[in-house]
């Protein structure tokens, strides 16, 4: 089994906002399709980093969940800023289950335990945007990050994925960065960046964490391999 990652693949199968317009989106699906046959397996699981779908409504996401339900491995989402789709997680997983949809699973206020490892994360929150700046949704965001990694207390590592990036140029999202370093994590994956800004993202170790970015576009739109054998 191994694990893998991949964000902001922003599908609208049911929805008139092709990605396509962009510069280095061109052709992305068939692009995206190819890499994840070609590297994921059934018995795989592969984290959704937010911004997965454009549907304003959960019943607007049948065409595009039906194409991740077709794709091989496991699949846990995340919340991402473009996910207004996303309501609680009970009608979420009663919508998924109605639907037949029983490779995707929600990754919110828990954790997913894969072998030795356990999937933490929460969406996030800007720290470097003065117009999105909230004390009250970043404590928010934090509270979801504590209650996901206290779920995987006994865990042999746990992996941390968030929407938002953590850590960028000189800042950081402190509360977020604290929970990190208290939990003993090392490795941390987010999304959220394209285009130019994925040259300014912080890749690497930065204190006690090693940061990867794992937005679709930046991934040349193929999934991330996190772990191979757990």
């Amino acid at each position: 089994m191994a694990i893998f990652v991949i964000g902001d693949l922003h599908l609208s199968l049911g929805a008139d906002k092709p990605m396509d317009v962009f510069p280095g989106w061109e052709g992305y699906l068939p692009k995206l399709e190819s890499n994840w046959r070609t590297l994921v397996k059934d018995e795989d699981t592969v984290v959704l980093a937010g911004d997965t779908s454009w549907a304003m409504r959960l019943e607007d996401t049948r065409e595009d969940f039906s194409f991740i339900q077709g794709l091989p491995g496991q699949k846990w989402l995340l919340k991402g800023n473009h996910d207004y789709w996303w309501t609680t997680a009970r009608k979420m997983e009663t919508y998924l289950a109605a639907n037949g949809f029983n490779t995707l699973h929600i990754l919110h206020n828990n954790c997913c335990r894969v072998g030795r490892f356990a999937l933490c994360g929460s969406r996030g929150w800007p720290f470097d945007d003065a117009a999105a700046q909230s004390a009250k949704i970043m404590s928010r965001e934090a509270g979801r990050l504590r209650m996901s990694l206290e779920s995987a207390q006994d865990a042999g590592e746990k992996l941390v994925f968030l929407h938002y990036p953590p850590v960028f140029g000189t800042g950081c999202a402190q509360e977020l960065v604290d929970l990190l370093n208290a939990h003993g994590v090392r490795r941390c994956f987010y999304g959220h960046l394209h285009g130019r800004a994925i040259r300014y993202a912080v890749q690497g170790d930065c204190g006690q964490v090693r940061y990867k970015l794992i937005s679709a576009d930046g991934l040349a739109f193929c999934p991330y391999l996190v772990e191979k054998d757990v």
